[in-house]
């Protein structure tokens, strides 16, 4: 398979979301040569049969497109939100009051609504304020009486069907995993989705069950999915720690988390999630109105561009387009956008491997030869670092540090090469090794001579692992000149 020209260059990996901009092989194929490494498919919109039908259609368009792309499936997770109105909408003025009511089955008026979420009269108290429609609408709980949320409205405006409820400051008790999330599970990994998104998870316990049942679900086709761990609450935020380690990788969904702890919160935790999840050698996904104006205008502004660029610069392994690719006008451009963007920030970036390393101990041998090889690579100025991997882990270790050299690992693994198009700057290829080591060095610069990636005289820095293909077995480094 070939390699989209503006991914030799591009660390950062692009994540889109498919819908109904977006649904077609042709329009697929052409975000996938743009760029994209990700395609998210949005389980809260369509049935089971849908996702396995665009699952399909993704790698198909993939295939055309002559790259392998990740599939994350993302769990719509708990409905919290108003039912629905008899006009559709209704408009809230300012001091007046409203109730949510868990027990209404009657479709709401100016006087009040039902809700989806039915729990909500527990999890209040008076004084709590509640923050619909992503915030625009801010109501204050008076009272609560019986299933009965009376509150007033302190910022009103227009509000229609199942909008979103946030707590400011959290304290919704939704489980993270709804009966839907666990038939969606089942779904996702019917067609192998190479990550899974849980939606508003709260501490590690919450991982923890969507990793045995995705397992569980998943075991009949002998594959296990990634887990990104979306960071949307604000009761997550003081169990970060224990939720990356029991998680694949976090999405920072600046969304709901910017209504639960106020929008001037956002930009330092996107900064301290990004390089916790980098010292935990985990992957990290940076997501929400990112180039939300591209929806309807062919370029972005100047904000949108200085918020993609802080994000590649803070060290993020991933942009994310929601909307803009799902829904919008322009999701070629707003991709080709993205690339370019990326690209410009990380030939600013500095690298530091020098102090990165200093002081630092490694336990385990196959991390010691990642970190060993992207030290010598760096100081050799090396054209490639090459890792021969069974599980990605090599790769992965060597993508959690900032260096100007492509990473390329080569696979036998279709599962691991679909997985690392989510690690930054590495580029998975497929290959198939001999058992023996010499002939597999052979073969693999072999595939890197045939991809033009090293040509005659450059030096690059390759590891692997004796006996071959055994995972987590990198215990070799070997620096070669191509003859």
């Amino acid at each position: 398979m070939s390699i989209p020209k503006n991914s030799l260059l591009r660390a950062t990996k692009i994540v889109a979301t498919l819908g109904p901009a977006s649904n077609t092989p042709q329009m697929l194929e052409a975000m996938f040569k743009a760029g994209v490494n990700v395609v998210r498919l949005n389980f809260s919109h369509g049935t089971a049969q849908d996702h396995v039908e665009r699952a399909r259609m993704v790698r198909e368009a993939a295939s055309q497109a002559g790259v392998e792309v990740a599939i994350m499936a993302d769990l719509q997770g708990p409905k919290i939100r108003v039912g629905k109105f008899e006009q559709g909408r209704i408009h809230l003025d300012n001091s007046k009051a409203f109730i949510l009511d868990a027990s209404r089955e009657s479709l709401g008026d100016e006087n009040g609504v039902g809700l989806d979420y039915k729990e909500l009269p527990r999890d209040v108290k008076p004084a709590d304020i509640l923050l619909l429609n992503d915030g625009l609408i801010v109501l204050e709980v008076t009272h609560v009486k019986g299933e009965q949320v009376h509150t007033k409205v302190i910022v009103g405006g227009e509000l229609s069907n199942n909008k979103g409820i946030n707590k400011k400051g959290g304290g919704l008790t939704a489980p993270a995993l709804t009966a839907k999330d666990m038939e969606d599970i089942k779904t996702a990994m019917s067609f192998q989705a190479d990550y899974l998104a849980v939606s508003f998870p709260k501490n590690s316990t919450d991982m923890e069950l969507a990793r045995q049942l995705a397992n569980v679900a998943a075991a009949p086709f002998k594959h296990k999915p990634g887990l990104i761990a979306k960071i949307e609450r604000a009761e997550a935020i003081p169990h970060l720690e224990e939720i990356l380690k029991s998680s694949d990788g976090i999405m920072v969904a600046r969304g709901d988390l910017a209504v639960e702890v106020g929008n001037a919160a956002v930009p330092a935790l996107q900064k301290h999630m990004i390089r916790l999840a980098r010292a935990h050698d985990k992957i990290v996904i940076t997501a929400t109105q990112m180039m939300e104006s591209m929806i309807t205008n062919p370029v972005p502004t100047r904000a949108e561009v200085s918020d993609v660029a802080n994000a590649v610069l803070d060290g993020t392994d991933a942009v994310m387009l929601s909307a803009e690719t799902a829904a919008g006008k322009y999701p070629l451009e707003t991709v080709t956008e993205m690339a370019q963007i990326c690209l410009a920030a990380e030939s600013a970036e500095q690298v530091e491997l020098d102090a990165d390393f200093s002081g630092k101990t490694f336990q385990r041998i196959d991390q010691t030869i990642a970190m060993g090889a992207l030290f010598t690579a760096h100081h050799l100025g090396a054209k490639a670092l090459v890792a021969l991997t069974d599980s990605g882990s090599t790769p992965l270790w060597m993508s959690r540090h900032r260096i100007h050299i492509p990473i390329y690992a080569l696979t036998s693994k279709l599962s691991t090469q679909r997985k690392m198009a989510l690690y930054r700057n590495v580029t998975p290829l497929l290959m198939d090794t001999s058992a023996d080591r010499d002939t597999a060095l052979a073969q693999a610069e072999g595939h890197l001579k045939s991809k033009h990636i090293v040509n005659a005289g450059d030096v690059y820095a390759i590891t692997c692992g004796e006996p071959m293909g055994s995972p987590g077995g990198t215990n070799m480094l070997k620096i070669c000149q191509v003859s």
